[in-house]
């Protein structure tokens, strides 16, 4: 089950890094490569693509973390 769990954290991170990635920064990073976020909303995200990304990010960050309290419950 550890095995399993600890696959399952390095696919997650992979996928939290590349996400991450996307977001437009001040140079707009690589979202802007995409065509992700060009346009500026009440909250940074003007377009539909942006907020979505956001939403995923926030998802699969969530998911690190609960994976990581798992994996450290199994150690103990």
């Amino acid at each position: 089950m550890q095995t399993i769990l600890s696959v399952i954290q390095v696919l997650i991170a992979f996928v939290l890094v590349f996400l991450i990635l996307m977001h437009s920064g001040k140079d707009t990073g690589l979202s802007g490569a995409f065509g992700v976020g060009t346009g500026t909303g009440p909250l940074g995200g003007g377009s539909m693509v942006e907020r979505n990304l956001n939403r995923w990010t926030v998802f699969f960050a969530v998911l690190f973390v609960l994976n990581t309290i798992v994996l450290l419950k199994k150690l103990a």
